[in-house]
């Protein structure tokens, strides 16, 4: 395990150091969604103890974090792995790698999601491994899949490129053990078909 150098105490890093650590299981799930071949973008990487995991398995990880308290500092990174960049910037603005293959998102409480979906369907990333969207367990979304409308469907569970997920209401003769486990990919929902229109 590589050390995570403490820094001088601020809010930022109080919080990150009580709350971001997931369970092992969500650590888990990620990395065995990494293989050799990948090159990697972790957004939010916070300390750095996920990117390091990650550095592993891939060919390359580039760990983005904007909050220079939470990063291990230059000195400290020599622990790091040699295949692991680490890029003091924000990810809103900061301009994504194009060759990536996958990209981490572990931020429950992640405001931006559709922003950072749009900037990585710009780059060769084809799968974005997150906890963003549902809040609770991990989910690998696909970049490239076709995307229904709201509409396209009856009644059921969603999950939004906006991030947005929830289960549209409808008849209940039309609910099946099938339709309580799918969960339909959608470009629309309620909460962004406003911004849309």
């Amino acid at each position: 395990m590589y050390p995570i150098v403490h820094q001088p105490f601020h809010n930022e890093a109080f919080w990150e150091a009580m709350w971001a650590p997931y369970p092992e299981e969500d650590y888990q799930f990620v990395l065995a969604q990494i293989h050799p071949e990948d090159t990697v973008l972790e957004i939010g990487a916070g300390d750095m103890r996920l990117a390091a995991r990650i550095a592993r398995v891939a060919r390359c990880v580039y760990a983005i974090e904007k909050n220079v308290h939470l990063t291990p500092p230059p000195a400290a990174r020599q622990h790091l792995p040699s295949n692991l960049v680490v890029i003091q910037g924000d990810a809103r603005s900061f301009p994504f790698p194009p060759h990536i293959t996958v990209a981490v998102l572990m931020m429950r409480h992640c405001t931006h999601f559709a922003h950072y979906l749009n900037k990585l369907q710009k780059t060769s990333c084809n799968r974005l491994i997150t906890n963003a969207r549902w809040r609770t367990g991990v989910e690998t979304i696909w970049l490239h899949d076709t995307r229904k409308h709201y509409d396209d469907f009856q009644i059921g569970w969603y999950a939004c490129w906006c991030g947005q997920t929830g289960f549209k209401a409808g008849s209940v003769d039309l609910i099946t053990p099938e339709i309580e486990q799918m969960v339909h990919e959608t470009a629309t929902c309620p909460h962004c078909k406003p911004q849309r229109s």
